[in-house]
Order: structure tokens, then C-alpha cells, then sequence
């Protein structure tokens, strides 16, 4: 789904809650992974991997200049040699901690899966959840998005939400740093010079 297509979506979700809940999620993902420097995990369940989103998610770290985003797609049944985008196992995530983030994209509950995710969670990892909710999975996220199945959209469309929205949520820019910095400096100048002459 590209740029124009997601903005018709939005337009036609106005005065539902999924722009601003979609928008909030992805700044969630945004801030987890910008904080720590990247180290974005995406898995799904052996039946749903989000591989469209793993896509979209490197797009937008491209369009935006935010290497951070681009993710790492954990799958169920890698092949060693198979590409290397396509050959990370499940073992990632019994390896992940602190400073990663974990996006677990599911429309259901997956028992062998939550216990990595449990794992990386007590290791440290940052634990997302876009999918069904109410569950276990939700339950130990630190931001969780259900998508109930009798939503307004499905988990593709909530999906193309999120990925467009964490490309959008820009950090501040380097100009209103700079701002502070000078007026910093213009404060330890006045507070520093000498006193003026009393004549």
C-alpha cells in the first residue's frame, strides 16, 4: 500500500480511533528502537508471518532516515540457506535483551511463541504486540494494538497503519537543538562576564 493509498485510509477512517491508536503505536516502535540505537525483532505464528510488514517497516526507515526501523523478520521455519533477510530462526529471540525490541505480529496466541517472547521480555527486550488481544501475549507487552476480529480492519490494513506512521514520527530536528545549545551558551556567557564598569 503506498503513500496515497494510506492517506485514503486514514481519510476514511476519520472520527474512528484507529489513526490516533495506529499513530500512537508507531511512535511507541519508533521511540523503542531510536532510543536503543535499532534491533527491531519481527516475528508472527508459524500460519501468519509478517513479512509485508518486515518490508514496509526497511521502506520507511529508508524514506526517513531512520535505520533504526529497518527490522530483522524471525521466522518460523528458516532454512540456513535460504537469503539472509529470509534465514533468521527463532533462536533470535531466545537471544534477545536489553536495548531490543521485540514487534510480535499475530492474529492469535501461539503457546511455543510466547515463551520466547517471555524469555526475551525477562532478558530485557522491549515486548510490542499488533494483533488479536485480550491474551496471554497482550497481557506481557509493554504496548500492545488488538486488532479484535470484528474490527472496522484487518491486521494487513492495521499493519499499513503502523509502518506509514513510524516512517512519519521524526525525531526533532538538529535546528531546535542547536536553538537551546545557543541560548545555553548566551546564558554561560552573561552569567561568565565580567561585571560592567561602575563609573
Amino acid at each position: 500500500m503506498d503513500a496515497v493509498r494510506v492517506a485514503l485510509l486514514r481519510e476514511v477512517l476519520a472520527g474512528t480511533e484507529w489513526p490516533a491508536a495506529t499513530r500512537r503505536f508507531a511512535g511507541v516502535l519508533r521511540g523503542s528502537v531510536v532510543s536503543h540505537g535499532g534491533g527491531l525483532l519481527v516475528v508472527g505464528t508459524p500460519q501468519y508471518e509478517p513479512w509485508h510488514l518486515a518490508a514496509h517497516l526497511v521502506d520507511e526507515a529508508a524514506w526517513s532516515g531512520t535505520p533504526e526501523l529497518a527490522p530483522t523478520l524471525v521466522r518460523h521455519a528458516a532454512r540456513p540457506s535460504g537469503p539472509a533477510h529470509l534465514a533468521v530462526g527463532l533462536g533470535r529471540i531466545e537471544a534477545a535483551g536489553r536495548g531490543e525490541t521485540l514487534l510480535v505480529v499475530a492474529p492469535g496466541e501461539h503457546a511455543g511463541l510466547l515463551e520466547r517472547v517471555h524469555g526475551a521480555r525477562r532478558a530485557g527486550a522491549t515486548v510490542l504486540a499488533l494483533g488479536a488481544g485480550g491474551g496471554e501475549l497482550e497481557a506481557m507487552a509493554h504496548e500492545a494494538l488488538p486488532v479484535p476480529e470484528d474490527a472496522e480492519l484487518d491486521l494487513d490494513s492495521v499493519q499499513h497503519l503502523v509502518s506509514a506512521a513510524a516512517g512519519e514520527n521524526a525525531v526533532p530536528l538538529p535546528r531546535s537543538r542547536r536553538r537551546f545549545r545557543d541560548r545555553l551558551s548566551r546564558l554561560a556567557d552573561s552569567l561568565t562576564a565580567p561585571p560592567p564598569p561602575a563609573w
